[in-house]
């Protein structure tokens, strides 16, 4: 017979007590010291610009610096005619990252501002000017002069960061200054749609308003991240950008005032199980390239559409969203290695880096998910050129889909465009037809089509 043992509280409370940290604690953060130590570093940005017209708020991820009187207006002066230029005044936060005056804050905090204030810890007020801007990574380097050495924070490792580590904010949401809040690192590496280097550090603690180009600290009083956008109607999501991607492009926002970034040359998109089992990777990793730019780096290297990028530069690619970091990242006219999977067998390459010079160069992000496949096609004359906007005749145009065929379930739509059906050029609806009539019920197909101006691959399964 089985006896249950009980044991006396204060036995079990001093068990607990001498467990190591690691496997318990039981008393948080001193954030009343860290408080302390780190405000006189962080400042309330004000600014003022001459605007024409409002816009209306957009769903989904935005940026904390949108202005409350700003949405005021919008909602006082909607469907006014007419309406007469105003100065808009906006508050944002930042962090003195040197003796002499230079502030780490958003680009949208100061983007297109006549006037930009900065207000110390003590109250003293003085007139910032732009140093340096990157609207990609939506940083702005700023300085003032006080005559005087000011107090800094310290610019940590983000990489180091944990999931589920302590860290504090402090900055001026709705214009309440020197606000501080604490949370934890809720997730690293989130991609929210603001840009091509998306990286963000998720965190609970409470961001808002005004929170914009303000400080994340760790509890070593380290700056890990810059307070940038949250999600609307959300709460306890916001995110900031890893300081490491900050600390990569001041040194260049102090001597010139704008960012050079490496530029490739490729479109890319995000690998699934059917796409790596289709190209007969044993694993889903790497960057699946949908398109070469003529006479680029990524050309001249002899990158083909349908190569799988594994490595750049001696770092594997886990993720897709990875290239276009390290790219970028990388100094114009270096040589470097890179691994491709091609034709079933991985292939060493050397590429030399060129320089992104405007939007249309971006390496362009797409995603997938992901008789018969539940679509008609048809070929694509000067007539449907003209109609669908097409720049050219190639392929073969998706003009109607079952709805509850296999087309629709792989996400295909209405005016995609048919490149390609597993390596094989489709240049015509016969051809498509040749080339489908070999499929038998449950294959996989891999499908390259043309969406808008992106180029993507795809999987669909026969019926």
């Amino acid at each position: 017979m089985n006896r249950r043992r009980f044991y006396p509280l204060a036995l079990v409370l001093a068990l607990l007590t001498a467990l190591p940290a690691s496997g318990f604690s039981a008393s948080l953060p001193d954030f009343v010291t860290l408080s302390k130590q780190l405000k006189p570093a962080v400042v309330n940005i004000s600014t003022a610009k001459t605007v024409k017209s409002q816009r209306p708020s957009r769903p989904g991820p935005r940026s904390p610096h949108q202005d409350f009187f700003d949405d005021f207006f919008e909602r006082f002066f909607e469907g006014m005619p007419h309406q007469a230029p105003r100065k808009a005044k906006s508050l944002g936060s930042g962090v003195i990252i040197s003796h002499d005056g230079y502030i780490l804050t958003n680009d949208h905090v100061v983007n297109g501002a006549d006037e930009i204030e900065v207000k110390l810890t003590d109250g003293r007020t003085f007139t910032a000017s732009i140093k340096g801007q990157d609207d990609k990574l939506d940083l702005a380097l700023l300085q003032i002069d006080t005559g005087e050495e000011l107090p800094v924070a310290e610019l940590g490792n983000s990489e180091a960061l944990e999931i589920g580590e302590w860290v504090m904010a402090i900055g001026n949401p709705f214009g309440l200054e020197q606000t501080v809040t604490a949370g934890i690192v809720s997730a690293k590496g989130r991609v929210i749609g603001a840009g091509p280097y998306d990286n963000f550090i998720q965190t609970d603690a409470s961001i808002n308003p005004g929170n914009s180009g303000g400080p994340l600290f760790n509890l070593q009083g380290e700056v890990v991240g810059i307070n940038t956008a949250i999600v609307a109607g959300g709460t306890g999501i916001g995110f900031a950008i890893p300081i490491n991607a900050a600390k990569e492009i001041l040194p260049q926002l102090k001597t010139t005032g704008h960012v050079v970034r490496g530029w490739l040359g490729v479109s890319i998109q995000q690998m699934s199980e059917e796409l790596a089992e289709s190209f007969g990777l044993k694993k889903v990793y790497g960057a699946l390239v949908t398109e070469v730019v003529k006479d680029s780096p990524a050309e001249q290297a002899g990158l083909k559409r349908g190569d799988v990028i594994l490595s750049y530069d001696g770092k594997e690619l886990e993720d897709m969203k990875d290239l276009p970091r390290l790219v970028a990242a990388t100094p114009v006219d270096k040589k470097v290695r890179m691994t491709i999977f091609r034709d079933g067998k991985e292939k060493k390459l050397k590429v030399k880096v060129g320089q992104l010079k405007d939007a249309k160069q971006q390496t362009e992000v797409t995603t997938s998910e992901g008789g018969q496949l539940g679509l008609t096609v048809v070929d694509i004359s000067p007539e449907v050129m003209r109609r669908f906007n097409l720049e050219t005749g190639d392929g073969v145009l998706i003009t109607g889909i079952d709805r509850d065929g296999p087309a629709a379930k792989a996400n295909l739509n209405h005016g995609d465009v048919i490149l390609e059906v597993n390596g094989n050029e489709i240049k015509d609806a016969a051809d498509f037809r040749k080339t489908v009539a070999k499929t038998d019920k449950g294959d996989v197909l891999r499908l390259l089509i043309r969406r808008g101006e992106s180029i993507l691959y795809t999987t669909l399964q026969a019926d």
